[in-house]
């Protein structure tokens, strides 16, 4: 783990203990906290004192790095060794120099590093441009203010909001938090969420690891749950991922061809290295030194391929350049190889074979007959919620205002709100019209169900049955089978007594219908798998949606679907079992991050080549 490896370099306590420790109210007046956040004058004077917030080693490199990458491959390095070897035999010791060999390996030596180079040097610019304009953005308070901001542009004292979903910009002191939970494995190696909050329950003596520390986030973890308000008291390379950026000093795994090109320029150097001896040796009892040794210095140069270097640079940048033609950016030549060796393709579903462009076909009731009122709860949940809207709000919102159901946000105000964490799978808003409030979830079926004990049909309350239930699982699923993702909406009016919600107000509520969206496959996904087929490239699928909806997906692009593993699943199975179902399944479902990884780890550990996209 992160964290036992760098354990001696970094003292927790001395680092985070006093921000950590200090109660809420001490803590914002000793840092002279502002309510409105800095002004924007402050914030940009911050930034030209302290930098960017950016760790040093994810800068860009310079053009000349790229130049000495290129130049010093290993087979550069066997010919630049024999150039040197030729400026004493050729140059040095003969009464008449010879320069034609020297210019010649030299005239192959460029040529092989300026191909190289020309193509990764204008393939990472590319890349580089390319990451500013997706470049990740986070909201801070500035001149009183909610923006949104580049995260390099956040400085020292920043008040940062954060929600589901959230990428934490820098270190922060949590002073507002409502159900925060926050995955910390990228620091951690620990799957589990951990809960922070306003006010430490671990004394100053007591603090020992990052775990400990429940009043503040890392740079580099996120949002698993909730919402909150901190303050950054660290940024760049002072922060947390800074020190473990710089510790960790390993790379990333050489690939399988630039495995090759080493194993081969080792075997060249071994031969160079019995040859010349041998061939010295057996040269100079008869031939004076100088001959001898100026031909096993030409012995070495036979066995040298020497318009190799050229040969390789020259493949790779026309399959770059291929590839540029398509749209693609390659940072690396040596991945054409790899990209040429593929013989499996482990590709997501949503937004690589479909669209990504969600649309609200359906709001019915629990009879499966569309219901507006069904529609308007699902849009004021939607609209009031503050948490990550992802594409199913903006498609209830958006279909909503079709309706004309925007005068609802005059109509209702919003009280609290639950937000959606990934093991509820649902959220909650409490809204008002003045005379009542009201608490209105949607979120998964199952998860729904679980927490409604009365349905609504056509304004009538009654207790769900089991029959009801096991119509409504039936409903979804053909829901599904059509392609379509299905949530589920509910709501409780006897609320008026509580002041405070929790996740334990979700209970006792009413079932009112569902919601269904649908995300098409792309119009070139079919023939893209149909060439890869041909290919002899074998599609994985490896996704977190469900199996009724991937399935009527991949029966459309052409994949074959006939068996379906949930991830639930894989967690029962040994590595062995899982490596027998890869064999015969091409599609995995309701897969968390953890277990798409697995499956990649385990193809490769398989000696099997596989190309993660999208």
């Amino acid at each position: 783990m992160a964290n036992n490896m760098i354990k001696d370099e970094v003292n927790v306590s001395k680092l985070y203990g006093l921000e950590a420790t200090l109660p809420k109210e001490e803590f914002l007046q000793k840092y002279h906290i502002k309510e409105n956040g800095l002004s924007s004058g402050e914030a940009d004077e911050k930034i030209r004192n302290l930098g960017f917030n950016e760790i040093k080693q994810s800068k860009p490199k310079k053009w000349y790095n790229y130049f000495l990458e290129s130049l010093f491959t290993p087979f550069n390095c066997i010919l630049l060794g024999i150039v040197a070897i030729l400026i004493y035999t050729d140059i040095y010791l003969p009464p008449t120099p010879s320069y034609a060999n020297i210019i010649v390996i030299a005239i192959l030596v460029t040529a092989s590093t300026l191909l190289d180079f020309f193509e990764e040097y204008r393939s990472n610019k590319a890349a580089e441009e390319l990451k500013q304009m997706v470049a990740t953005t986070t909201v801070v308070i500035r001149d009183g203010k909610e923006i949104q901001i580049p995260i390099r542009e956040v400085t020292l004292g920043d008040t940062v909001l954060l929600s589901a979903g959230s990428l934490i910009p820098a270190d922060l002191r949590i002073i507002e938090a409502k159900d925060l939970y926050v995955g910390q494995s990228s620091l951690t190696g620990e799957s589990d969420s951990v809960k922070k909050q306003v006010e430490s329950e671990i004394k100053l003596e007591e603090l020992e690891a990052i775990s400990d520390l429940d009043t503040i986030c890392f740079m580099g973890t996120n949002v698993i749950s909730g919402s909150a308000k901190g303050i950054v008291i660290k940024t760049a390379d002072s922060t947390y991922f800074g020190k473990v950026a710089h510790t960790l000093t390993a790379g990333k795994p050489k690939t399988a061809f630039q495995k090759g090109i080493e194993s081969i320029s080792k075997l060249l150097i071994r031969f160079m290295l019995i040859m010349i001896p041998l061939v010295f040796l057996l040269n100079a009892w008869k031939h004076d030194i100088i001959t001898a040794f100026t031909f096993a210095v030409a012995i070495a140069i036979g066995i040298t391929p020497l318009l190799l270097p050229v040969i390789l640079s020259s493949s790779l940048s026309k399959g770059a350049i291929r590839m540029s033609k398509k749209k693609t950016i390659v940072k690396k030549l040596d991945s054409i190889q790899n990209f040429g060796a593929m013989n499996i393709l482990c590709t997501d579903k949503t937004g690589t074979l479909t669209e990504d462009k969600i649309v609200l076909e359906k709001y019915l009731d629990i009879n499966g007959e569309e219901d507006i009122r069904v529609l308007k709860h699902a849009f004021l949940n939607s609209y009031f919620q503050t948490g990550l809207k992802g594409n199913i709000d903006e498609a209830v919102i958006k279909r909503g205002l079709e309706n004309d159901l925007g005068n609802l946000s005059n109509v209702y105000k919003k009280i609290d709100e639950i937000p959606f964490d990934f093991s509820r799978r649902r959220l909650s808003v409490i809204v008002s019209d003045g005379t009542k409030k009201q608490l209105i979830t949607k979120g998964a079926v199952e998860e729904i169900l679980n927490i409604c004990t009365m349905v609504d049909y056509k304004g009538e309350v009654s207790p769900i049955t089991k029959e009801i239930k096991e119509n409504i699982r039936k409903i979804s699923k053909n829901l599904n089978k059509d392609g379509l993702r299905v949530v589920a909406v509910c709501q409780k009016n006897d609320i008026s007594k509580i002041e405070q919600f929790s996740v334990s107000d979700e209970k006792n509520m009413v079932l009112l219908g569902f919601i269904g969206f649908l995300d098409p496959p792309k119009e070139s996904a079919k023939e893209s798998i149909e060439k890869l087929n041909r290919a002899g490239i074998r599609v994985v699928v490896l996704t977190g949606d469900n199996a009724e909806v991937t399935r009527c997906i991949c029966n459309k692009v052409g994949i074959n679907s006939k068996n379906i593993v949930l991830g639930n699943k894989l967690d029962k199975l040994t590595d062995i079992a899982v490596l027998r179902l890869l064999r015969k399944t091409n599609i995995f479902a309701k897969l968390s991050p953890i277990q798409k990884a697995r499956i990649v780890r385990l193809l490769r550990e398989a000696r099997k080549c596989c190309w993660i996209y999208g």
